[in-house]
């Protein structure tokens, strides 16, 4: 289980830096184009700089999934815009905010707006954010592929397939409204920092591999067969490759 939280009040470098000293390690944001709540490319930046991933979530309004297909189009057009405009890098997700207490009736409504939000983010994974029924009925028809539960509406039930669940609203922490959430892998979160490469490893060491390589040299010296000349020659460039040297 991993700590984390969102919120509509843009972080500051003091306040994301102190969510970090609590042991909190993602923070989810909205990405949408303008607004008080709206995530920037320089907050983002400032998010990332402190150590939190970013969850980014689209919401303008809360019952906007009851748009179907033409609000999902429009929607997920507009959140890809907001999310390369950010630096959002593509594979991470977008989740929809289901922010109602959606009845079953809803649902194919709603299911409509993620299939047609999913297909207008094609470079992005496509998450959901909403009720248990939500998760449940949008899990069923495969219509996304990242969950993140929330508490209300759910009459104590939680999905068990969830990415990110949220167990707790409207708490003051470090002079900001936060909500607080918990995420269990595979979040499709993103950070504006690039983690460099890790130095290409070798199984065996140059050293030990030039130890070795001396016997072989010897054992093609010793012989006139041309079938295991070549054998030794191969087996000392393949130490060689193994080690991270040129072959010769």
């Amino acid at each position: 289980m991993i700590k984390g939280f969102d919120c509509s009040t843009p972080l500051t470098a003091q306040t994301a830096a102190a969510f970090v000293n609590d042991g909190y390690l993602f923070v989810a944001r909205y990405l949408v184009p303008s607004g008080y709540k709206a995530l920037t490319k320089s907050e983002a930046d400032t998010i990332s700089e402190a150590g939190l991933q970013i969850v980014s979530v689209f919401e303008t309004t809360a019952n906007r999934a009851l748009g179907g297909r033409s609000a999902g189009l429009a929607d997920g057009a507009t959140a890809v815009q907001v999310a390369h405009d950010l630096g959002q890098p593509p594979g991470s997700c977008i989740y929809f905010a289901v922010d109602f207490d959606a009845s079953s009736a809803q649902m194919p409504t709603i299911i409509a707006y993620l299939r047609a939000a999913s297909e207008a983010t094609p470079e992005y994974t496509t998450g959901v954010y909403g009720s248990y029924a939500v998760m449940e009925a949008v899990r069923n028809v495969g219509a996304c592929s990242h969950f993140w539960q929330t508490y209300a509406w759910s009459g104590g039930k939680k999905s068990n397939f969830i990415n990110i669940y949220q167990y707790l609203n409207d708490v003051v922490e470090h002079g900001i409204g936060v909500d607080y959430d918990e995420s269990y892998g595979k979040e499709g979160w993103w950070s504006t920092i690039t983690v460099p490469e890790p130095p290409e490893s070798y199984p065996l060491s140059p050293k030990d591999a030039n130890v070795i390589i001396p016997f072989l040299s010897a054992g093609y010296e010793a012989t006139s067969s041309t079938a295991a000349r070549e054998e030794f020659h191969r087996l000392a460039n393949e130490l060689r490759r193994v080690s991270g040297q040129p072959e010769q």
